[in-house]
C-alpha cells in the first residue's frame, strides 16, 4: 500500500464509489419491485390508504438514531423523504395542496423537501382553501402552517366532523437547529382508517371565554394551546395533548379551571417529533 501512487489509490476509490452507487440504484429498483407487488396485494384486498404516518415516523426515527459520519443528516432525511413520498405516489397518485398566504418561499421549500418534485404541488391562499381541496379530492394531502390563517380565524373548525379532513402529521418530524425546511406545518388528509400516529392528539375546543387557570390546567396534562380565535359560539382553541390524555381528561381540566359548557372534537393526531440534537423523542 505504501508503494502505491496516489493516482492509483484514487482510481481504486472511484471504482469503489461507482460500485456503491450501482448498488444503491439496484436497491431502489428492488424496492420498486416490492411496491409493485404491494399494489397488487392491496388491489385484491380492496385498496386502502397509501399513507402510513405511523410507519413513516418509526422509519425516520430509526434512521436518525443510527446516522453517523460526515454526511449531513439534512441530506439523508431529504433523500429518504423523496424516496418514501415518490413510492407512495407510485402506489396511489396524489397531489399536495399548500397554503402560501403567509409567503411562498418557506412553504415551497417545505413541500419540496418533504415530497420532492414528482408529487404535484398546488398552491392556495388560506387554510380553508387547502382543506376544501383535500376534502374534494380522491386522496390528496394538504399543508398548512400551525400558526396559519388570518388573525381571528379558527381554521381548525373546518376539520370537525367524521368525514372532514384531519391532521395526520406534523413536519419537520426530526427537529434540529437550522433545519432546511424547519417551518412547523400540519399535514392533512382525509380520515385514515388505519396507520394513524397517535402520540399527540389534536383537538378543537370551544369555550365561552378565556380564564387564566386554563394555562395551569393544560400544563398539568402536558397539553398546550396552538391557536385561539373567537367564533360564533365563543372562543375556539386548537389544543395538542399527549395521546394518553383523553377528551374526558380535557373536560375535567377545563371544569377545574372554571369552564362550564364546552364542545370538544378530535381533529387529528401525529407522531411525537424526534429531537436529533439529543436523539430523543420530543413531547409534541
Amino acid at each position: 500500500m505504501a508503494d502505491r501512487r496516489p493516482e492509483e489509490m484514487l482510481a481504486d476509490l472511484r471504482v469503489e464509489i461507482d460500485r456503491i452507487d450501482a448498488a444503491m440504484h439496484k436497491l431502489l429498483i428492488d424496492r420498486s419491485s416490492i411496491i409493485n407487488t404491494l399494489i397488487a396485494i392491496k388491489e385484491k384486498q380492496g385498496g386502502g390508504s397509501a399513507f402510513r404516518p405511523g410507519r413513516e415516523a418509526a422509519m425516520m426515527r430509526a434512521m436518525a438514531e443510527r446516522h453517523s459520519g460526515l454526511l449531513p443528516f439534512d441530506t439523508v432525511e431529504g433523500i429518504w423523504r423523496i424516496i418514501i413520498s415518490t413510492f407512495t405516489y407510485v402506489q396511489s397518485n396524489y397531489s399536495v395542496h399548500a397554503d402560501v398566504s403567509a409567503g411562498d418561499a418557506a412553504m415551497r421549500d417545505s413541500v419540496r423537501f418533504h415530497f420532492g418534485f414528482t408529487v404535484p404541488f398546488l398552491i392556495h391562499h388560506g387554510p380553508a382553501a387547502v382543506i376544501a381541496a383535500v376534502n374534494s379530492s380522491a386522496g390528496d394531502l394538504g399543508m398548512v402552517r400551525i400558526d396559519s390563517g388570518p388573525a381571528g380565524h379558527a381554521w381548525w373548525n373546518d376539520l370537525v366532523g367524521a368525514d372532514a379532513p384531519k391532521i395526520i402529521a406534523r413536519v419537520p418530524f426530526v427537529e434540529r437547529p437550522d433545519h432546511p425546511a424547519g417551518m412547523p406545518i400540519f399535514v392533512l388528509s382525509k380520515p385514515l382508517a388505519e396507520a394513524a400516529a397517535r402520540d399527540v392528539m389534536i383537538r378543537a375546543v370551544t369555550i365561552d371565554r378565556w380564564r387564566e387557570p386554563i394555562h395551569v390546567a393544560l400544563s398539568d396534562l402536558g397539553a398546550e394551546v396552538l391557536g385561539s380565535a373567537a367564533d360564533g359560539m365563543g372562543l375556539s382553541l386548537l389544543i395538542a395533548a399527549p395521546g394518553s390524555v383523553s377528551s374526558d381528561d380535557l373536560i375535567a381540566a377545563f371544569a377545574g379551571a372554571g369552564v362550564g359548557d364546552m364542545r370538544i372534537h378530535d381533529v387529528g393526531s401525529h407522531a411525537a417529533r424526534f429531537d436529533y440534537t439529543n436523539r430523543v423523542a420530543s413531547s409534541f
